[in-house]
């Protein structure tokens, strides 16, 4: 199997993050024989696979999850997200350099560092990657009952993360934090990508844009050579996703601003509160209400996967003293 070589690597990507490079098709295709079946030469001349086809991103996701992480089994039901691994992992060694600024610039690693994932989703990717990658340990939470059992059923699965990712059933959709941080535990870190949009339609016509585009990039300067991409594609939602996963009332602005008046609950049992923010829009609102929160320290990391560009807001609301004591109690070793 052909691949171009000397290609560059994917702007924007975390210095750690192993996906920088151009896939390696023949290396995942040995891993994954399932994926060889949706890998073709594309209008550039470079081997992929079409976003837009559900099948082929998860089969990608399967050959990447194995591949780089030793991940066994993965799997998800139809119609649930897939997302993108690269993208993932990006937000996962931006945290761990988060750790390391509190820690003298040493990333704190293995199974005392623990995180707390709002959404996990059936996916659980962000568990997988940040226990294979730092061997952190990980609850995932969330408000659908098939997503929680789907990540169970994943981590169970896989001798590598059997016992380090814990899943909880949030039953009180209004609440975040709230019976999935115990009083008597604490957390170094959460992570959320939460829901984007404000309703279905609006869902349902960003997936539709998402597939447009897709197409249009596959065949822009179009080569005469046979290739799966099709402009005509029917628009789906190419990487699936529920209702708690792409969109709830108010998108994403009311979804985190609810999350930061939560925290302020749990002020105490965790380091560094931080969520994903995809719209720049939001985030003066966003501001306003760390500020409400009172909140001691506010960082805004920018993260960018080729023309994409997203950040991740953390806060914190121990003083100096306090984490000084956090860090000798649990980083120290």
């Amino acid at each position: 199997m052909s691949q171009k070589k000397n290609a560059q690597p994917k702007k924007g990507l975390h210095p750690r993050n192993p996906h920088r490079e151009r896939y390696d098709f023949a290396k995942l295709i040995q891993s994954t024989p399932e994926l060889a079946q949706h890998v073709s030469e594309n209008p550039y001349g470079d081997l992929s696979v079409n976003f837009s086809d559900p099948a082929a991103v998860k089969a990608l996701n399967k050959a990447l999850l194995s591949h780089f992480y030793k991940v066994n089994y993965w799997d998800i039901p139809a119609g649930f997200l897939c997302p993108p691994i690269p993208g993932r992992a990006d937000y996962l060694h931006y945290i761990a350099d988060l750790l390391a600024e509190s820690n003298d610039n040493a990333i704190p690693q293995g199974k005392g560092v623990r995180g707390l994932d709002v959404g996990v989703g059936a996916n659980c990717v962000y568990p997988i990657i940040g226990h294979r990658v730092y061997g952190w340990q990980f609850v995932g939470a969330d408000i659908d009952p098939i997503s929680i059992k789907s990540a169970k059923f994943i981590a169970d699965a896989n001798p590598s993360l059997k016992g380090n990712i814990k899943l909880r059933l949030q039953k009180n959709a209004d609440n975040i934090f709230t019976g999935m941080i115990n009083t008597d535990e604490v957390f170094d870190f959460t992570l959320c990508n939460p829901p984007f949009h404000a309703s279905l339609e609006e869902a349902t016509a960003g997936s539709e844009r998402k597939v447009r585009n897709l197409a249009a990039n596959a065949n822009k300067k179009q080569k005469p050579r046979q290739t799966n991409f099709n402009a005509q594609t029917k628009p789906v939602l190419n990487f699936g996703g529920q209702k708690a996963e792409l969109w709830c009332p108010g998108g994403e602005a009311a979804f985190i601003q609810k999350m930061i008046k939560q925290s302020a609950e749990k002020a105490g049992q965790c380091f560094w509160f931080t969520t994903l923010v995809s719209k720049k829009e939001n985030l003066p609102a966003i501001y306003q209400q760390l500020q409400k929160a009172k909140v001691v320290d506010v960082k805004t990391i920018e993260m960018s996967q080729g023309q994409k560009i997203s950040r991740i807001v953390a806060w914190t609301f121990l003083t100096e003293e306090q984490q000084q004591e956090w860090r000798q109690e649990r980083w120290s070793n």
